[in-house]
């Protein structure tokens, strides 16, 4: 393979990348924001907070990249670019199962934790920034990690709006040199790559969390 098709790959792993940080920097916003919403004391914030989640994890990521890119410009005229619909679509939907992880980590922490937060005065807020969400965190990383490897492998699903991602351009170099098995070996070996190193990253990042706990 030429220097030029392994230029037009590598653009669009950096593609890939860089959809994945905004797509993940969205899908973790969302996370805790309903995760936390749906342990909240208020039944309108736990319904709405399980609307979002009932309706992003139970459709598809792919239906709703179609609707983001292709519906939304028809109903209400205005279109993204498929860098932000995709990230939008994306970090919706992931943020949705995101969301019950979440939950469930703060469900999870021992309620004498929350009595005790109670008893000093606290707020909500800060019952759940001092108290809780120091010791859920450290249980989210590993659920955390398994996520962000789906979001990894749910950004090819961009392909379809045409946006120069890693399996896009992996497709144009294929048709270009008719070789499938080996231009797919190649790129299942780019994202095995990328998921390595995100998921070192992120086992290093439960350990350091785990041990400020500890002190």
């Amino acid at each position: 393979m030429t220097a030029g098709l392994w230029k037009i790959i590598l653009q669009g792993a950096g593609v890939t990348l860089q959809l994945l940080v905004y797509s993940a920097l969205l899908a973790a916003a969302m996370s805790f924001v309903a995760g936390a919403a749906r342990t909240h004391r208020s039944r309108l914030v736990r319904f709405v907070a399980g609307l979002y989640t009932e309706v992003f994890r139970g459709t598809s990521a792919l239906v709703m990249i179609f609707w983001v890119f292709f519906v939304l410009p028809v109903a209400f005229g205005w279109q993204l670019v498929p860098m932000w619909a995709g990230t939008l679509a994306l970090g919706l939907t992931y943020g949705a199962y995101g969301s019950e992880i979440v939950r469930g980590a703060l469900v999870a922490v021992d309620p004498a934790q929350r009595e005790g937060g109670i008893a000093l005065g606290f707020t909500p807020w800060q019952r759940l920034r001092l108290i809780l969400l120091p010791q859920a965190v450290p249980e989210m990383i590993p659920s955390f990690s398994n996520l962000l490897i789906e979001l990894l492998k749910g950004t090819a699903l961009v392909s379809i709006t045409g946006m120069g991602d890693l399996a896009f351009s992996g497709n144009l170099v294929r048709l270009a040199l008719q070789q499938s098995a080996q231009i797919y070996a190649y790129l299942l070996l780019i994202y095995f790559v990328i998921a390595f190193l995100l998921t070192r990253g992120m086992r290093g990042l439960e350990r350091r969390l785990k041990a400020e706990v500890a002190r």
